[in-house]
């Protein structure tokens, strides 16, 4: 039986074993190798074909009998299928990303491009926009000629692309630059994909920019190399069938709402549906802090609360596959926008005034629900991306929120 896998040196979680199983080229295993064990590992290995990932791109070509056109432009390998004795390397990165770009429908021809980060991939990814027609693509390194003290030479950039691993999962929040500084963008490329939006991404979105993350790339890449493994076509149809099943796995659905809307309700019947853990980030707050949410207020008021709120929004909004139930008042600090937006899609629940509860909600019982409402919800609009009314037996509701999910 033919054997296949990931060769990297720190691997961690990988999606691969998962995408490759629906494609056909499994087993499909996970093969962690110290530098100076790659020269043993490739020549003793009876995998018959491997994708390759950080560190080892370029580190694998002295090892390869033959080199696809792709490869020898890009000087990178990500993709090695054994032939005879020996490695033919080439790079499907290069058809992950051209995929990438023609499924974001933004045309890069005769675009000013600016690529961020010199690593493995960022060859590639030079070749592949030249490849599209850019007029131009720039490396943008942290010692290179063109480098983040002299952007001011390239403020006319139109397409930007992130190959380093700023802003990735656990590091979140970071943004490998200011898309202040490039007033001509018109779309931007993270090749991250967790979280599904990093602050760069968001960055754009808040502007108004074409964007993608990287996981089209990565399902993209993986398909195009499955065919190399198999001989055989795979139909783009399967890209996007993929692509949709590990965004559905990987996304958080965030509950926002007034205090009492049911969000707590909704959430444990929607994780249940969607074989999701479930978070109420109120249940957290009381946790970590120890006392309950009464006493916090009295002993903390309103602003401590708020800081023990945030803190727990930052913590779980970047893990990934959950179902989080927030208070009614997180949406008053921006700074909570975007941990939960970065990798999840954020459901208004509305419930008319007069069916809240107040009991074991401070604010609500010592402030007027109408005049809270009003005040709160241009923000609950602002910070979701879909809406719902919670008017009926939850599971009803339940059934409505599922068909607005899809």
């Amino acid at each position: 039986m033919a054997k296949f896998g990931l060769l990297g040196r720190t691997l961690g979680h990988s999606w691969s074993p998962q995408i490759h199983s629906v494609l056909g080229s499994s087993p499909y295993d996970l093969y962690e190798v110290e530098p100076e064990a790659l020269e043993g590992f490739l020549r003793g290995t009876d995998a018959d074909g491997l994708n390759v990932t950080i560190p080892y791109k370029k580190a694998v070509l002295p090892f390869c009998t033959r080199l696809s056109d792709v490869a020898k432009e890009s000087g990178s390998v990500n993709t090695l299928v054994r032939e005879g004795d020996g490695w033919f390397g080439t790079n499907t990165d290069f058809d992950g990303f051209l995929y990438t770009v023609r499924k974001s429908g933004v045309s890069v021809m005769e675009k000013k491009a600016l690529v961020f980060g010199s690593g493995g991939v960022s060859g590639t990814i030079c070749h592949a926009l030249k490849t599209l027609g850019a007029a131009s693509v720039t490396v943008i390194s942290r010692s290179g000629e063109d480098n983040y003290e002299n952007l001011d030479r390239h403020a006319d950039a139109q397409v930007l692309v992130n190959c380093t691993p700023v802003g990735m999962y656990p590091k979140v929040g970071e943004a490998v630059v200011s898309l202040d500084r490039f007033p001509r963008c018109e779309c931007v490329f993270d090749l991250i994909y967790n979280p599904t939006k990093t602050a760069l991404l968001l960055d754009a979105e808040a502007r108004g920019i074409p964007f993608s993350d990287g996981l089209p790339m990565l399902v993209a890449q993986a398909v195009r190399a499955s065919e190399l493994f198999q001989i055989k076509s795979i139909p783009d149809e399967l890209i996007r069938t993929i692509e949709r099943t590990l965004r559905m796995q990987m996304q958080n659905i965030v509950l926002v709402g007034m205090p009492g809307c049911g969000k707590s309700t909704l959430g444990k019947l929607l994780a249940d549906a969607l074989s999701k853990r479930f978070v109420d980030l109120d249940e957290e707050i009381v946790r970590t802090a120890g006392k309950d949410i009464e006493t916090i207020f009295r002993e903390e008021g309103e602003a401590g609360f708020r800081k023990r709120e945030t803190a727990e929004i930052v913590k779980w909004g970047k893990e990934s596959g959950l179902v989080l139930a927030t208070g009614g008042g997180c949406v008053t600090r921006s700074e909570n926008r975007a941990p939960l937006r970065q990798n999840g899609t954020v459901v208004w629940i509305k419930r008319a005034i007069d069916a809240l509860p107040t009991e074991g909600r401070p604010l609500s019982k010592s402030t007027s629900l109408t005049a809270m409402y009003e005040t709160r919800k241009p923000l609950y609009k602002d910070f979701s991306d879909l809406t719902i009314d919670n008017i009926g037996a939850p599971e009803e509701v339940l059934k409505t929120l599922l068909e607005v999910l899809k």
